[in-house]
């Protein structure tokens, strides 16, 4: 973990953005010119506190955005009475907690008002912390197209008429449910980019881990918030082992376990032990058990292949989709052969037809089964969809393989 100065100062930025902007937006409303002069506060920030540090961080960042808010209003002309209003309020640290306020602001940026990369681009902004230029980056889109896509995130709120508050009780659960699912992709997003040089992307990662600490911590009652956090460590506990030092990906059954996170582990099956059997486990938890079942494994040859194939029937009944019948056939070929596997993934050329991970098991599991010409013909298939060029050294690598034999 990078320990240096600036990287401390980064993090320090990072917490500090939704507690500001959480302030900000539960005094004044206007969650759009809230969240400017934060990011307005948090660049001075990053431009001052190298040389010197303020006492209280909090409390400069609140100072300095309620500035903004003031210069906003008089550029705009607005009323004096409002002006003064926002002169004057004594920001001190609300009586609301600072998780609270940080769960308020995931639940507004993923107002279901919102398209899903919306919800992303705006929960990264607000409540991560990211500038405008590193989720551009990160997404692999001109600074200004990102730009623009956050602005009219935070018109698509104002336009619904959405306040600083949690959604009522009868809204919550579905909204938690696109909560958990933002936080998802951000972190599917960094631990399998699907485009650029790198296979992982771990800016995205620790990002969508910190943000689910932050969830779980202020609403521990949700099992499937402790679910996905214990997937996520779980499974980027395999970050240092998932690529060799020039990029190339390795495949699971290939990586040096000793590399893996074994803290990380720990903490993932901890905190999957404290939810399961507290309530019926939902596709988070399930994920989260299949990968703790691989990360007991002390080998890949002793992986409990049984197990996890049950929990994928489990998770396809709890929650179908075409990704899960995909991973479904691994296990089914494992436990019952390639050509047991082959048969599942037929009848998902049409929801998959496009990605490049139907074609890439299909080769796997051809070459499993020694149908060598299907299996060249699938890897090159794969090859030619993937975004990723580290996917695509690997799938070429497989293609040529097969060519020398």
């Amino acid at each position: 973990m990078d320990s240096s100065p600036t990287a401390r100062l980064e993090d320090l930025l990072r917490t500090l953005a939704p507690q500001v902007l959480g302030v900000l937006a539960r005094n004044h409303g206007q969650f759009d010119a809230c969240e400017d002069a934060v990011q307005e506060a948090l660049l001075e920030a990053s431009q001052r506190w190298p040389t010197a540090l303020p006492d209280n961080p909090r409390a400069w960042l609140l100072a300095v955005a309620n500035r903004r808010l003031v210069d906003f209003y008089r550029s705009e002309s607005a009323r004096r009475a409002r002006e003064e209003r926002v002169a004057s309020t004594d920001f001190q640290y609300s009586s609301v907690s600072e998780a609270d306020d940080t769960l308020t602001l995931m639940f507004l940026c993923c107002h279901p008002a919102l398209s899903a990369p919306s919800q992303l681009a705006l929960t990264l902004r607000a409540v991560g912390g990211l500038t405008t230029a590193e989720i551009a980056s990160a997404f692999l889109v001109p600074e200004a197209t990102m730009g623009q896509r956050i602005s009219r995130a935070k018109q698509g709120i104002q336009k619904a008429g959405a306040t600083f508050s949690m959604p009522p009780a009868s809204e919550r659960k579905a909204r938690l449910g696109v909560v958990l699912h933002v936080l998802y992709l951000i972190f599917n997003e960094g631990y399998a980019a699907s485009s650029g040089p790198s296979l992982q992307r771990e800016e995205l990662t620790t990002e969508a881990i910190r943000l689910a600490r932050l969830l779980v911590a202020a609403a521990p009652r949700e099992l499937e918030a402790t679910g996905l956090l214990s997937l996520m460590l779980l499974t980027d506990s395999r970050r240092s082992a998932r690529a060799l030092a020039d990029g190339m990906p390795v495949p699971l059954a290939d990586q040096d376990r000793s590399l893996w996170n074994r803290e990380q582990i720990s903490e993932g099956i901890g905190l999957l032990s404290s939810v399961l059997g507290r309530g019926t486990a939902g596709p988070y938890q399930l994920q989260a058990a299949i990968a703790a079942v691989h990360a007991e494994a002390p080998s890949a040859a002793q992986t409990d292949w049984p197990q996890i194939l049950a929990l994928y029937t489990v998770l396809e009944a709890v929650a179908p989709s075409p990704v899960v019948t995909l991973n479904r056939a691994v296990a089914v070929a494992m436990v019952h052969g390639p050509a047991a596997g082959l048969e599942l993934l037929a009848g998902l050329d049409s929801a998959l037809g496009k990605s490049h991970r139907l074609d890439a098991v299909r080769g796997h599991l051809h070459e499993m089964a020694g149908s060598l010409v299907e299996a060249r013909a699938a890897y090159l298939a794969a090859a030619k969809k993937t975004g990723s060029l580290q996917e695509r050294r690997y799938l070429m690598g497989k293609v040529a393989g097969l060519d020398e034999r």
